[in-house]
Formats: C-alpha cells, structure tokens, sequence
C-alpha cells in the first residue's frame, strides 16, 4: 500500500523480483511504470481495506505524506493519511481476523538528535514536526494494537534515501535538493556549516534490508534502524559540486528551518544486522558520479 510512492515503488519492484506474490495499491488510478496488479485504494476511508484479502503474509503500509512546515498548515491531511489510515488497517486486521504482518517505514525525524554519536533504537525522541510526531504516534499505535490483538508488524526507521530506478526523483528532501541546484548550474547552498551528519541509504539496499529482515521472525514486534553510509552534508554537498562543476555557499538558517531541524542524526544499525546479513551495494559517491 503506497506502490505509486517514492520507496513504496522500489519495494514493490523487488518484491516482485524475490518471487514474492504482490498485490499493490495507492490512491491514484494508474499505477507507476514497473509494477503490476494495481488497484487504487483511498486509506483515509474507513472500509477501504473491506475488499482486500486478508489471508496474507506481510501488509507493507508505505503510503504518507510527507514534510517539515508543510504539516502546519496541512495537518488534517497529515493526520488523516499518516495515522487515520493506519488505524483503519489495524481495525480492519481486527475485525477480519487477518495474521498478516504490517510492515512499517519511520524516519530518522522521531529521534533527538546527537553530536557525535550514533543513534540506536532506544536512544531519546524528539518530534519538532507533524510529520515526525505522526510517524511515532503509527509507531506506538502498533504496538497497542499488538498488545491488544497480537496483530504483528515490523518497523523500519530510515535517515536519507536516495537514488532511482524508475524517474528522475532523486531523494527526499536535502539531496534532491543539491542536485537540482547543482544541474541548472546554480552553486549549492548549505545552511551553518554543514558538519550535521546522516545516514545516506540506497532506495534498492533499503528494499534488500527490509525484505531480507521480515523473512525472520526475529524481528517480529519490533523496531530496526537502517544503516547505509555516514556522511556530512557537507560532504555530500561536495560531490555534487564536484559532480555538476558548481559552488558550496554557506548561509545562516532560517528561523524556521533552525527550530525544526533535528540536528546530527547518524545510524546504529547493530541491532538489524544482528538478525540479517545486511546489504549495502551502492555507494552515494558512485552514484551521484554516475548522474
């Protein structure tokens, strides 16, 4: 659910590739190049998932919105798809008495950032946009509802993706951001200095991770970080630059921008690869070589 979105369509893709029996849905009428047996569904409507089949192994909930001051002023639609179409799945699980798995994708964003420091599952939360506060309170709502129904899910918190199978949209948020300024020759600004970290993951090598961890009942009922590569801003500016022939210009943060930004938010992905021999076959210096 959510196969017409940005890591949605990559799962669903390999999924496929895997062998495994997709059925796939989102909310526009056509589905996207590369994926098969799509139907369009409506998640914010209450019996949306009433003709679904409920005898399934894993429900993949990839549909949501995202943004950072976009939820301000959009928050009926933040709440509505991010968590109201949660709930309707978790009470048609409920009610159809479906053993599925729901597997989830969270965001580095509920996490309190840290200098210095790799952030594990357990360490502090912070949520400074709607967006993230959504995200955790689906985090939460899985877990009460596994409390009191024994519907299973996994979730999958991720930092930054990037690349792209299918078209020309590049990442989420900064990175797509670099490029776009760097191919219409334009310098690259960075707000501060640059020195906040990330995790920086292949949309292809989250889909390997994800569907190699919920092969394992071990991670049945809980929450992994997703690991990649660790890098600066600043130091993934400067391959774009390098890349496109442009310049790094620095300049104080906006209000705004500062009071939302989560700080230094760099993976622990220790207790994933624990489970499952973790896959990271791309690298964001060859890809971005190879734009």
């Amino acid at each position: 659910i959510g196969s017409n979105g940005y890591l949605g369509k990559h799962l669903a893709y390999h999924l496929e590739i895997e062998g495994f029996n997709n059925a796939n849905f989102d909310i526009h009428a056509q589905a996207p190049l590369g994926v098969s047996n799509y139907r369009p569904i409506d998640i914010t409507t209450e019996n949306a998932f009433d003709k679904l089949d409920s005898e399934v192994d894993f429900i993949f909930l990839f549909a949501g919105l995202t943004g950072t001051s976009a939820g301000f002023d959009d928050y009926k639609k933040f709440v509505s798809i991010n968590e109201l179409g949660l709930l309707n799945l978790l009470n048609w699980m409920r009610k159809s008495g479906s053993r599925a798995r729901v597997v989830f994708p969270s965001t580095r964003l509920v996490y309190k950032g840290a200098k210095n420091r790799l952030l594990k599952e357990e360490d502090p939360k912070e949520t400074k946009t709607i967006y993230a506060l959504n995200k955790l309170s689906a985090e939460n709502m899985l877990l009460i509802y596994n409390n009191a129904y024994g519907i299973d899910y996994t979730v999958f918190r991720i930092c930054v993706p990037y690349g792209n199978l299918f078209d020309d949209q590049f990442s989420y948020g900064t990175l797509g951001f670099f490029i776009n300024k760097a191919k219409n020759g334009e310098d690259i600004t960075l707000f501060g200095d640059g020195m906040m970290g990330r995790t920086f993951t292949h949309a292809a090598d989250i889909s390997a991770n994800i569907i190699g961890a919920i092969q394992s009942d071990k991670t049945k009922n809980d929450i992994f970080n997703i690991g990649g590569e660790n890098l600066t801003l600043l130091e993934v500016a400067k391959l774009v630059a390098n890349k496109y022939g442009v310049g790094i210009q620095f300049a104080p943060w906006p209000d705004l921008a500062l009071k939302l930004e989560s700080d230094e938010t760099v993976f622990d992905d220790a207790k994933l690869r624990a489970v499952i021999n973790s896959q990271y076959k791309h690298s964001i210096a060859d890809w971005i070589e190879g734009l």
